[in-house]
């Protein structure tokens, strides 16, 4: 099946109008994007937005040859004019198929929002899925028909990351999936930082009118493995490395700083990220990393290796100068390493929180600097076994590998 996008951006389009955002003002040229609509095979329309003759015909596309138009989500404002030629828009009933004298059939997907997702099946067997924005398919089970894996999703997958999951999870979407992201707003900034974040969730944005082969090999975005994200205190690093892992099922969220029983501070700060994290998501509290790296499963997010640290040098005496002069210091660097070596050996994708403190002001006291000390050492040791490293600097994650 060849896929052309007549649009990939929201349904008010990219930029919005009279909006004065920073994404706004930098979707310029090749990042300015329609309302998304899909041409397939020229001869399916896939939702009707206003310009798709114009769009097709940018495209090198005429739609004289559409046999059937299906709308995917409700379009506020004015009807869009149905272009002179094109049969009348509709939609197919949730879990009903139709099928196209040209070979397609076409298949309505139920969601948990407003709006039709479709499952379309080409003459030569490939299959394409595409949800409308905001959308998310509901009751998908392993193993059943609605479940079956696809060779293309077009999905918003900047603004639900868990509709991704949810294919994952039945195995829907699989490694050699194509993920296009469509219905692109002005959630974040196009560019650079868009092409990164989806790359973290294994898919990649196109350009309006982009022609695509359906089950054609793309070079499918490589989620690290692993990765470390770096940061201050309040920079975002813990909310950057939830994002990275929002399109995935059954992630492990490892919380390294326990309880504190009394700090009603401390309480309040646990139950916003609790709050953030998805609900499918399993949390565990425990400082004991090697034997969750060196077991497969589910991807894992460590937060945050600082309190690791706070944890293992508790345990080896490393306040006292005594005690750190006469093994504690050793019993660390031992600690350390077979961390690291457990990181260099993991089979799961792990995505660890650390703060950087090594730019700040010198600590007042030795203690406070032999952390300050030790915790550099160990983002540098597992930075090294990692994929991907990013700094977190106000919200703008940097990449510093990868």
């Amino acid at each position: 099946m060849e896929v052309t996008l007549l649009g990939t951006g929201a349904p008010v389009g990219l930029p919005r109008p009279d909006c004065s955002c920073a994404g706004c003002a930098m979707s310029v040229g090749g990042d300015a994007r329609a309302a998304t609509a899909l041409l397939v095979d020229g001869a399916l329309l896939l939702d009707l937005t206003p310009g798709a003759a114009f769009a097709a015909a940018r495209a090198g596309h005429s739609l004289g040859g559409v046999r059937q138009v299906l709308l995917s989500h409700p379009h506020d404002g004015p009807p869009v004019e149905v272009p002179a030629g094109l049969p009348q828009p509709g939609r197919v009933p949730d879990g009903r198929e139709s099928a196209l004298l040209t070979g397609h059939r076409v298949r309505a997907v139920a969601l948990d929002a407003p709006g039709t997702g479709y499952a379309v099946s080409g003459p030569d067997g490939q299959r394409l899925l595409y949800l409308p924005p905001g959308g998310a398919p509901a009751g998908l089970e392993k193993g059943g028909d609605s479940a079956a894996g696809y060779d293309m999703v077009l999905a918003d997958v900047v603004g639900r990351p868990d509709a991704l999951a949810k294919l994952r999870a039945v195995g829907a979407v699989g490694p050699t999936t194509d993920v296009i992201a469509v219905h692109l707003d002005h959630d974040v900034p196009p560019g650079a930082e868009l092409r990164r974040r989806l790359a973290a969730a294994g898919a990649r944005a196109v350009a309006d009118g982009s022609t695509l082969m359906v089950g054609a090999y793309e070079e499918v975005p490589d989620v690290p493995r692993r990765t470390l994200v770096l940061g201050g205190a309040r920079s975002g690093k813990s909310v950057e490395a939830e994002r990275r892992l929002e399109s995935f099922p059954d992630v492990l969220y490892v919380a390294t700083g326990g309880s504190r029983g009394g700090d009603t501070e401390w309480a309040a700060r646990v139950a916003v990220h609790r709050e953030r994290r998805p609900g499918s998501w399993r949390t565990v509290e425990t400082c004991d990393l090697v034997p969750l790296l060196t077991e497969e499963g589910a991807p894992l997010l460590i937060d945050c290796l600082s309190l690791w640290l706070t944890d293992a040098m508790d345990s080896v005496g490393a306040w006292d100068d005594a005690v750190w002069a006469e093994g504690g210091e050793r019993a660390l660097r031992a600690r350390v390493a077979e961390l690291t070596a457990a990181v260099r050996e993991a089979r799961r994708t792990v995505v660890a929180v650390s703060n950087e403190v090594g730019s700040g002001i010198v600590p007042a006291t030795a203690s406070g600097r032999r952390y300050r000390d030790e915790l550099g050492r160990l983002n540098a040791a597992f930075a090294g076994e990692c994929e991907q490293v990013v700094v977190v600097v106000a919200g703008q994650a940097v990449v510093l590998r990868g």
